[in-house]
């Protein structure tokens, strides 16, 4: 085993490309109930870089290794002790940090130290590409439409940006357990993907009332489950659209994705449909979940998402790898306009596990 390591640090909170730099670091030494991690490949989320930004509802401490999500890798070492995983296993490390909770490891580093309980044991046959990305988005998906909203088969959950990643995956889900969507797109170009995909209805907000369409879609009954990742105006429009008794789960803001101040960012509810019409809304932040759930909570849910993504059930699209070396060039990928594949940073040769 090597004695040193190749790191992307940064050493101060400031735009991405501007504060890492490529380091070389002592490889650490797992202790009791760690194992330490030889990754292979981890992807770069938009959380990652708001992160480096001070954006985002927690902040390390600087220098700190970027990376604050998720892994592929092989078991290279257990700490002293360390029982129920085996050296050379290959494992997911959940690297989100827990609020509250102890801080956890950077991933863009060629090892990494994780707790025992934040791993899961994936089969060969995903590819490093999809089990890299297993934990952050399939998970959302899976408990914005389970626990957080219980939608059952046969109801409407309606959804904005389902384009996205977990949009794209709360289709696929919702299909899987007989319920109906509806879906909420920026541009006319996306409305056939999104129903190739599988969704049911999909509305464009660029020459379509939004709440004038939800009520055609539902008709009397109407929805009275929703979760938005877009905020501001088209969160406040999603809340209008629901039915008395509605629940709108909000789980992030792109509208304001480049915003810096705390004040702009915002859903302008109102007050009717909060009073009158008793709606709710509440947040919902995979951080926050894991600093309440128990340890068996979560392998559950983790391995539930292992269980639907290897049955096809939920399907990942394959990522964009790029080496350390190369991290400005796959930074200006991630920033990107509608980018596409997700930009992963793979170690040693890039190859694939599924390609051995």
């Amino acid at each position: 085993m090597p004695r040193s390591m190749r790191a992307l640090v940064a050493g101060r909170v400031g735009e991405p490309a501007d504060v890492l730099r490529l380091e070389s670091r002592p490889v650490p030494t797992p202790k009791a109930g760690q194992a330490l991690i030889r990754v292979k490949a981890t992807p770069i989320h938009a959380s990652d870089l708001h992160v480096l930004r001070g954006r985002y509802g927690f902040s390390p401490e600087f220098p700190a290794v970027g990376g604050r999500m998720e892994c592929v890798g092989h078991i290279e070492a257990l700490g002293p002790d360390t029982g129920g995983l085996k050296t050379g296993e290959r494992v997911v490390a959940v690297a989100v940090p827990a609020v509250p909770g102890p801080p956890v490891a950077g991933t863009w580093q060629e090892y990494l130290v994780a707790d025992t309980r934040r791993l899961l044991p994936v089969p060969g046959r995903l590819s490093d590409s999809s089990a890299c990305q297993l934990a952050v988005n399939p998970l959302t998906a899976l408990l914005l439409v389970t626990r957080e909203l219980d939608v059952q088969p046969g109801q409407w959950l309606l959804q904005t940006a389902a384009g996205s990643t977990v949009g794209r995956l709360v289709i696929q889900l919702a299909r899987h357990r007989g319920i109906r969507t509806i879906n909420v797109v920026r541009r006319r170009d996306a409305v056939e993907e999104i129903k190739a995909l599988g969704g049911d209805e999909v509305i464009c907000t660029e020459d379509e009332d939004l709440v004038q369409r939800v009520a055609e879609i539902a008709g009397p009954a109407g929805v009275h489950k929703a979760t938005d990742c877009v905020a501001g105006e088209v969160g406040a429009q999603v809340f209008q659209a629901l039915a008395p008794g509605g629940q709108l789960v909000v789980y992030g803001a792109l509208s304001t994705h480049r915003q810096t101040d705390p004040a702009a960012l915002t859903i302008p509810l109102p007050a009717r449909s909060v009073i009158y019409e008793t709606k709710a809304l509440r947040g919902f932040w995979l951080n926050r979940w894991f600093g309440t759930a128990s340890p068996a909570q979560t392998l559950r849910a983790l391995s539930e998402v292992r269980g639907l993504v290897d049955e096809e059930v939920l399907t990942i699209p394959p990522g964009e790898p790029f080496p350390l070396e190369r991290f400005t060039e796959a930074l200006s990928f991630a920033e990107a306009p509608a980018h596409g594949a997700k930009p992963l940073f793979v170690f040693e040769d890039g190859r694939d596990e599924g390609d051995r």
